[in-house]
């Protein structure tokens, strides 16, 4: 008996990294989709990641409340459906109203086919908020949570990471060069394979086991007095969440924006550099996956904090005119060597600290919940939005005080995550119970 139970757990842990992996394959596809659109509307490339983080925020809260009533697989089936039904609709913007303009942007008409790529976009976001709400979790409770929950947190980012890097580079070589005459039509294959591991992806969690260690609680229990906002530790970890994701985000795009109008670099160059950050997330959470079952989430999300901030420090500080060569990664040239300001290397160094954020703020943030866990991942999901946010503003500061003078901003965000690692992650709640 204890065999089987032991034999389920790991299927059930492997089915869950396989989502993990599913939601940065989706997510990734806004941005390398987004040059196509860009090529048609100049103002378009980032509307379809917008929608994506929009999706978040409408269905966090009600993603966390539907795994309530209805369970983790059900909610994960649910979600594959939705993913399943996004891809076909973005694959109906390369077949139709090609032709059919809406209305105008700036004296631009706007095409109906870029309409219905939005909605496949909105849908998607829906999608991978569900699966990021039962994914994160149930990794958790698969570990036990504490160091070991973090453990299995981290290695999924890893898987991720993976995926959310190798996406651009099929789409790349999919559509090649990007000129005027590149369509939706040239990324069909790739959405016809999304669609197929969705498909593949739904039969499969349809005959595996996942463990449900809450819902019996949740029936038996009925009306509460208490709920996930009772808990201050949580409260303080939605807020470091918000930032965190502002954080993620709006480091590699202001880089990206800063080197681009480098007279010496430019938007190649730009894009090439700001690349390795991402790479440098995936090496970071693998590093973390390793020793988070004998270092603490508290102790390795408060270096990581620190050091970022020494890091965003320094590059803010450091004149523009010295001058350090790095690599940096395109789909068309690979790896090579740039000649770029050094703050753009402490910069990209930084990934290796953020990598780690995302999975130590969730652990500690629903530690100890036991029966609101499935509400506080619907919580966290709607803050995601934060990546929407913070890097607007972020972008709106760059224009008053410079690139590098926007980066304060940054820094602030990773004092509060530093400040909730060390004494907002403690939980002061312990006399709700939660059994």
């Amino acid at each position: 008996m204890e065999k089987k139970q032991k034999n389920t757990q790991v299927i059930a842990i492997i089915t869950m990294f396989f989502m993990f992996a599913m939601i940065s394959f989706v997510t990734n596809m806004a941005a390398p989709f987004g040059n196509i659109w860009k090529n048609q509307y100049s103002w378009a490339g980032m509307w379809g990641n917008m929608m994506n983080f929009l999706a978040y925020l409408i269905m966090g809260i009600p993603a966390g409340k539907l795994m309530q009533r209805i369970g983790y697989k059900r909610t994960a089936l649910i979600a594959l459906g939705v993913g399943f039904a996004g891809m076909v609709i973005q694959y109906l913007s390369s077949l139709v109203g090609a032709e059919t303009a809406t209305f105008s942007v700036s004296g631009q008409p706007v095409m109906l086919n870029f309409l219905i790529y939005l909605l496949g976009a909105f849908v998607c976001g829906f999608c991978v908020c569900m699966l990021n709400t039962v994914v994160n979790p149930m990794l958790n409770t698969l570990g036990g949570g504490g160091n070991r929950g973090n453990q299995l947190i981290q290695t999924g980012g890893t898987l991720n990471s993976l995926t959310g890097t190798l996406t651009p580079l099929l789409v790349g070589a999919l559509i090649g060069t990007v000129t005027d005459r590149t369509a939706m039509s040239d990324v069909s294959p790739l959405l016809f394979i999304a669609m197929g591991v969705f498909a593949l992806a739904f039969v499969i969690i349809c005959f595996v086991q996942i463990p449900e260690p809450n819902r019996e609680r949740i029936i038996r229990g009925g009306r509460d007095k208490y709920s996930a906002w009772s808990f201050r530790h949580l409260v303080l970890g939605v807020i470091a969440i918000f930032f965190y994701v502002g954080i993620e985000v709006g480091i590699p795009a202001e880089l990206n924006f800063y080197l681009t109008d480098d007279p010496l670099c430019g938007a190649a160059i730009g894009g090439a550099v700001a690349a390795v950050y991402w790479l440098l997330m995936m090496v970071g959470r693998a590093a973390s996956a390793a020793i988070s079952g004998k270092v603490s989430t508290r102790t390795q999300l408060s270096f990581v904090a620190l050091l970022a901030i020494v890091l965003i420090v320094v590059a803010i500080v450091l004149p523009s005119s010295i001058r350090v060569s790095m690599p940096g990664y395109s789909v068309a040239d690979g790896f090579q060597m740039f000649q770029v300001p050094l703050s753009a290397l402490f910069l990209v160094l930084c990934g290796l600290c953020t990598s780690l954020m995302w999975g130590g703020i969730f652990n500690l943030s629903v530690e100890g919940l036991g029966k609101y866990t499935e509400q506080a991942s619907g919580i966290f999901m709607m803050m995601v939005v934060g990546g929407g946010v913070m890097p607007l503003l972020q972008n709106a500061l760059a224009k008053s005080v410079g690139y590098m003078g926007s980066y304060w901003l940054v820094a602030a965000m990773l004092a509060y995550i530093l400040f909730y690692a060390l004494v907002g992650s403690k939980n002061v709640n312990k006399d709700i119970p939660v059994e």
